[in-house]
């Protein structure tokens, strides 16, 4: 899980948490508070940050940071 530690500062910094906070369990909109704003942002950032598109349909599908990590090590 290599990509864990990036996306994790990456989370913290958009959302205003300590990186200690993000756990590959947590649910993004439950667990960290990200609104739908937030989830955009990030989405574009991770674009950015490791050159991937994300489609709606993955984006929706999106609920955990663990499912994150798994999008952005599958692309």
């Amino acid at each position: 899980m290599a990509n864990f530690e990036k996306i994790a500062a990456l989370i913290a910094d958009q959302l205003g948490k300590d990186v200690s906070e993000i756990k590959p369990e947590s649910d993004i909109i439950k667990d960290l508070g990200a609104d739908s704003l937030d989830v955009v942002q990030m989405l574009m950032g991770l674009e950015e940050e490791f050159g991937i598109t994300v489609s709606e349909d993955e984006a929706n599908a999106l609920k955990t940071v663990a499912d994150i990590v798994a999008l952005v090590d599958g692309q």
